[in-house]
């Protein structure tokens, strides 16, 4: 069959090269893709936030099936569009996406589905939310409402930090996202991420990692997108794996069905866990970057067949071949990052890298100049390895990193660092 990704990231990269390793593939195709992607697939420049530009695509390309990565088509309906056209897609409707979307609609479907989460209050106006955050005190968790790339969430430890943080959303710095601020209480514990797919009713657990969304060494710094992960997390044993089935995940994708709006798609549940007991931190309606990477190391071509089953409503048949084994992700980003950067500097070495099973370097932020590798974004590389243990493949990773030679950019150094 012939196959479509929509996105130039590392989790689409990852989608691909596992994705590929499936006899059902024939052909792959990314849109827009980066310059790793187009070692593996076809790279097709489209403006993927517009539906009828992919469904050209689709039709030029006789594509069979598509996989929407990022959030932003999703948010546009792309979805909706080519199942409206009856073309096969993974991905949520525009109307399911709000569990990422919209802050303060995920906390609405917790409240009515009993899910545990942080206690909260939603804002329209910087004088409100202002009024509140003097009355409740900090640490706050201050949030914009909308899609902010990852970066729309502010932990303030103090007051001032806090104000400041609502009155940066409000006077625009993140867009259409910041309309709107949701304020959280700050909840204490250890965070994980879970994966699991859902195609409206059944749902199947498919893994689980835990990211390092600061810039700096111990969890310090701003946040980002992501400087690395690992799978599995071992903060969610098989307990609190079942207590978050049944107290988070599927009252959520029964009030989605309540409401009308039946989920379809990979959830990606962000929780926080305190004496093993979770707690929702928030959703996103698609594969983590990096967290995607680290589980697409571990699963293979299977996924493919695991996709297409969600996408046809036949999950129930499912089941995944988990091998007792680790990986990790190291993210190298660009002098700067989560900052300002510039692009546009050559990256040497990548040819000496090895390309397996166990060992894989996924390109994010890359493009191709005179034949050269060049940096073209904040995150650029994610340097993965898959092994017995997690203690040898965070050796494996950083011992591949060093054969890259790219003086311009950077990488925390404890990727890992919690479970290890």
């Amino acid at each position: 069959m012939n196959i479509l990704i929509l996105g130039s990231g590392g989790r689409e990269h990852s989608l691909a090269w596992a994705i590929k390793q499936n006899p059902k593939c024939d052909n792959i195709y990314v849109a827009p893709g980066n310059a790793g992607i187009a070692e593996i697939a076809r790279c097709i420049s489209i403006d993927i936030l517009n539906p009828e530009k992919v469904l050209q695509t689709v039709k030029k390309y006789s594509i069979d099936f598509v996989i929407i990565g990022p959030e932003a088509p999703l948010a546009a309906g792309v979805g909706d569009y080519l199942r409206k056209e009856r073309i096969l897609t993974f991905g949520p409707s525009k109307a399911s996406a709000q569990l990422e979307t919209s802050k303060k609609f995920t906390k609405e479907i917790c409240d009515a589905c009993g899910a545990p989460t942080a206690n909260y209050a939603a804002f329209d106006s910087l004088e409100s939310a202002t009024a509140y955050i003097k009355t409740q005190g900090a640490p706050l968790v201050v949030k914009a409402d909308g899609l902010a790339a990852g970066k729309g969430v502010i932990v303030a430890t103090d007051i001032e930090m806090a104000l400041s943080a609502v009155d940066e959303i409000f006077d625009g710095s993140f867009g259409d996202a910041g309309a709107s601020v949701v304020i959280e209480e700050f909840m204490e514990g250890e965070e994980a991420s879970l994966f699991v797919l859902v195609d409206g009713e059944t749902v199947l657990p498919i893994g689980t990692a835990q990211d390092h969304k600061r810039v700096g060494e111990g969890d310090t710094g701003l946040n980002t997108g992501g400087m690395g992960a690992y799978s599995p997390a071992p903060i969610l044993s098989e307990a609190v794996l079942n207590k978050t089935m049944d107290r988070i995940i599927r009252p959520t994708v029964r009030e989605m069905v309540n409401r009308g709006m039946p989920f379809t798609g990979v959830l990606y549940a962000g929780l926080m866990i305190k004496d093993s007991n979770p707690r929702l931190v928030e959703y996103n309606v698609r594969f983590g970057d990096p967290e995607c990477q680290v589980l697409m190391m571990r699963l293979g071509g299977q996924i493919l067949d695991a996709l297409l089953s969600t996408a046809k409503g036949e999950l129930i048949d499912v089941k995944l071949n988990w091998a007792d084994d680790h990986a990790i992700t190291v993210v190298m980003a660009s002098d700067g990052y989560p900052g300002s950067y510039t692009n546009g500097s050559q990256i040497n070495g990548l040819a000496d890298l090895p390309s397996n099973s166990n060992f894989m370097c996924f390109h994010a932020g890359t493009a191709k100049e005179d034949g050269n590798i060049i940096s073209n974004g904040g995150r650029v590389l994610n340097i993965t390895a898959r092994s017995e243990t997690l203690f040898e493949a965070q050796k494996n990773a950083y011992e591949i990193i060093e054969i890259i030679d790219w003086p311009e950019g950077f990488y925390r150094k404890d990727i890992g660092w919690r479970a290890l």
